[in-house]
């Protein structure tokens, strides 16, 4: 297994599409993920190949479902099915891999195999997670959610939710900053403890994130529920909300998000050139 020197810093190269965003493909490994749980597993290094080949920059592999009513999962159970499919991954391409896990053990584990940046929905809270990442010298990614996988979509509330995102992600940033560590980027979870106006109202001040954070905003908003909460019809994840998907990829664009979570990478590139080419 390719062990990452201790010490380096990795860059991520430019975004494919011409002044951004980047495109990061969703490799999920997870049998109970809330989209397309189990279908990659078997065949991951040739799906990091077709989405990559689609226009994505970055592949994020999960081993844990963070849906609504997820159960956790054991660490050692992650690690063994993040890091073979990482490994594989790999051996065949060189664009970055981040591992999406809240663990800093799966997180060193996945940083050996081959992955280059760590993407953590608990935005480094969990005990160890800042000092690993220090440690690892690679670019985070801080995501907000209230609660936790299991209850969070439980009645959640916010007096300003735009006010209070802005507010958590900065003191996550000030805390990594502290550890010594340098590329932050900071995701405000859509999706993660929020309703559908809470969802559309962080959509549209991904600019206001940005600029308060002082950090560059990575959007996650493909297949989520709050698309079927605005067209009924989109009740199926993987194939009822393709639109919505790409809508709100654009959007987030157009509102200044510097990347872009997806799993259907063609449509959303494709999309993305075009509006980069009207503008």
């Amino acid at each position: 297994m390719p062990s990452a020197p201790p010490m380096s810093h990795f860059q991520i190269p430019p975004p494919k599409i011409a002044g951004g965003p980047y495109v990061m493909g969703v490799l999920n490994v997870t049998p109970d993920s809330f989209s397309d749980g189990g279908a990659h597993d078997a065949a991951a290094a040739p799906h990091a190949l077709a989405m990559l080949e689609a226009g994505a920059d970055i592949i994020d592999v999960g081993g844990e479902s963070a849906r609504p009513g997820a159960a956790p999962v054991e660490e050692g159970e992650e690690i063994a099915r993040v890091v073979p499919v990482i490994a594989a991954v790999r051996a065949v391409i060189k664009a970055p891999i981040s591992i999406d896990t809240t663990k800093p053990a799966v997180a060193r584990a996945a940083i050996s195999a081959g992955a280059s940046i760590w993407n953590d929905i608990a935005a480094l809270q969990s005990p160890g997670a800042l000092e690993t990442a220090a440690a690892l010298h690679r670019p985070v990614v801080l995501m907000h959610m209230q609660g936790e996988p299991g209850t969070m979509q439980n009645a959640p509330r916010y007096d300003d939710v735009v006010t209070e995102v802005i507010a958590f992600l900065r003191a996550r940033v000030e805390a990594a900053v502290a550890k010594g560590i340098e590329e932050i980027w900071v995701d405000p979870g859509i999706g993660f403890g929020k309703t559908l106006k809470h969802n559309l109202a962080l959509l549209n001040n991904v600019e206001r994130i940005a600029g308060e954070t002082g950090r560059r905003v990575l959007i996650g908003a493909s297949r989520k529920s709050f698309i079927a909460a605005i067209d009924a019809h989109a009740q199926d994840a993987a194939k009822g909300r393709l639109g919505g998907s790409v809508a709100a990829a654009l959007i987030a664009a157009q509102r200044g998000a510097a990347m872009v979570r997806v799993h259907d990478v063609a449509e959303t590139v494709q999309a993305l050139k075009v509006w980069r080419a009207l503008g």
